[in-house]
């Protein structure tokens, strides 16, 4: 999964759903580690800034 920073707010709500922590948000970023995501897309799924999309 690749988070588009342009449109990312840092909202945190992929955080919520992710089933195996793979996602984590600091004060400046949200970053997806790759290899541990499953690309179940939950995090796709409710992104409410459409930042995130399928890809690295």
């Amino acid at each position: 999964m690749k988070i588009i920073y342009e449109l990312c707010d840092i909202c945190g709500t992929c955080v919520a759903v992710c089933p195996v922590d793979a996602i984590t948000v600091s004060e400046f970023k949200v970053e997806i580690d790759n290899d541990i995501c499953t690309d179940c897309l939950n995090c796709l799924k409710v992104c409410p800034a459409k930042a995130i999309e399928e890809g690295e």
